[in-house]
């Protein structure tokens, strides 16, 4: 049975070969039959879904074999970090519901809300939900779909697995089910696979040594902070806000709340609803929690927007004079380029290097890389938009976004390969491929597009 176009592949364990039959059998675009409608909405909450069918990779040149692969990941889908945006609706609902003030939709909403809160402090607050734990597991078999002779390698020759992560627990967490499902692709694998290890350094940066610098932009910087206010106080967004409480209660409760309330009252509203589909495991049917009906698809798409505008300016391409915001991510692509370089020197005994993470290094390390999407800043004085950028949180950083670098030799000749959210992925401008419209490249060749010479 054929289940990959590695010729150089030696065995096929059940567990791979039964993903194989699975993958296979889905069209293209149903690799998350739950992937939700609407994702942009969702911003960096959407749920993860692969980007791009496994049978439509480029094949490397003939002769070059797998030799090592590595990634950085974020964790998977979860819950809430914490209950303020339930708290907050919650207690507005209690106060409408004695003053009879809520709507048809309203009344259903206050229950469907302490269903969702009671879910997640059984989850617990920021903790994969069961999707989040099904998406990280689902990547870590397709990743041994797409090298089995890597893999098979590795077993063989008694290589390693590293995997690391920024020590917080949904991100260990994450580590931990990728590496027992990657093991459980070949049992040969489990004794190579090391203890997930913490390196805040590397993969919490933004909260480390490194990312002083970026905190005291984020603390104390005015022009970001004039540039988000003048971004989220502006006549539409008050005007979102009522739409969104008027679906929850009557007109004369909406009133008596200030324009600020009311707007924190919507943004939380709409942070519930970005929440909801991460849960949807958790969901007393399986299937979700139906928050859009609480929520126009217009008003969403707003709230998407400014939850996006916030991400854009403090943790991604930012302002078009500075790289305040993901200068810090050079640290991560430092590792990148030297686990590869070991292996070319013949200096590491390592096969894979698998690192979980947070989206505060995700995105500022697809700024620092020119990844799609992200490869322009705001001009000062002209404010993110999505007319004008092509920014998305749902497609920059969803939850289980990934980067990998998939490394193959001949000769002593290395070439890299990249998926981003497992789709083929070209390298920055001025990086040149080994051909037109490849999306292979020299590793030499890529050393020098980052200045690493």
């Amino acid at each position: 049975m054929e289940i990959a176009h590695d010729p150089s592949m030696r065995r096929v364990t059940p567990a791979l070969a039964l993903c194989t039959l699975l993958v296979a059998a889905l069209p293209a675009q149903a690799a998350d039959r739950h992937r939700p409608a609407h994702r942009e909405t969702y911003g960096t909450k959407a749920p993860y879904a692969p980007e791009q069918n496994p049978g439509t990779y480029e094949q490397p040149p003939a002769g070059f074999a797998p030799v090592f692969t590595e990634n950085v990941s974020r964790h998977g889908s979860r819950a809430a970090t914490d209950s303020d945006d339930g708290d907050l609706i919650l207690a507005l609902w209690d106060k409408a519901q004695t003053a009879g003030q809520l709507t048809g939709k309203g009344e259903e909403f206050g229950p469907k809300v302490r269903a969702l809160q009671a879910a997640m402090a059984k989850t617990g607050y920021g903790s994969l939900s069961g999707r989040g734990k099904q998406e990280i597991q689902d990547t870590a078999v397709r990743m041994a779909k797409r090298l089995p002779s890597l893999f098979a390698g590795i077993a063989r020759d008694g290589e390693k697995i590293d995997v690391v992560s920024s020590g917080q627990g949904r991100a260990v967490d994450s580590g931990n089910l990728y590496a027992a499902a990657l093991a459980d692709t070949d049992p040969d694998l489990k004794p190579l696979i090391g203890a997930t290890r913490t390196d805040k350094d590397l993969l919490y940066f933004h909260k480390s040594a490194g990312g002083a610098a970026y905190r005291d932009y984020i603390a104390n910087d005015k022009r970001l902070a004039a540039t988000l206010e003048s971004i989220t106080d502006q006549p539409k967004t008050h005007q979102a806000a009522r739409s969104v409480l008027r679906r929850l209660f009557q007109g004369a409760f909406v009133d008596g709340l200030s324009s600020a309330d009311q707007v924190a009252a919507a943004q939380a509203v709409h942070n519930l609803y970005a929440i909801a589909p991460a849960m949807s495991e958790e969901s007393p049917d399986g299937t979700g929690w139906g928050m859009q009906r609480y929520i126009s698809h217009s008003d969403a798409a707003w709230f998407g927007y400014l939850s996006d505008a916030e991400d854009f300016y403090e943790k991604g391409p930012g302002f078009s004079d500075s790289d305040i915001t993901y200068k810090m991510a050079d640290v991560l692509l430092d590792d990148f380029f030297k686990q590869i370089e070991a292996k070319r020197a013949g200096t590491t005994d390592l096969g894979a290097e698998l690192r979980f993470t947070h989206a505060e290094e995700i995105i500022p390390l697809a700024a620092l890389m020119g990844l799609p999407g992200s490869t322009e800043p705001a001009t000062p004085g002209e404010p993110y938009t999505y007319a004008g950028n092509p920014w998305r949180g749902a497609s920059v950083s969803p939850l289980g976004a990934n980067i990998q670098w998939d490394v193959f030799e001949k000769d002593g000749r290395y070439l890299v390969r990249m998926l981003y959210n497992e789709k083929e992925t070209a390298f920055k401008a001025g990086c040149t491929p080994i051909s037109k419209g490849s999306k292979f490249y020299d590793l030499d060749e890529l050393e020098k597009c980052f200045g690493r010479n």
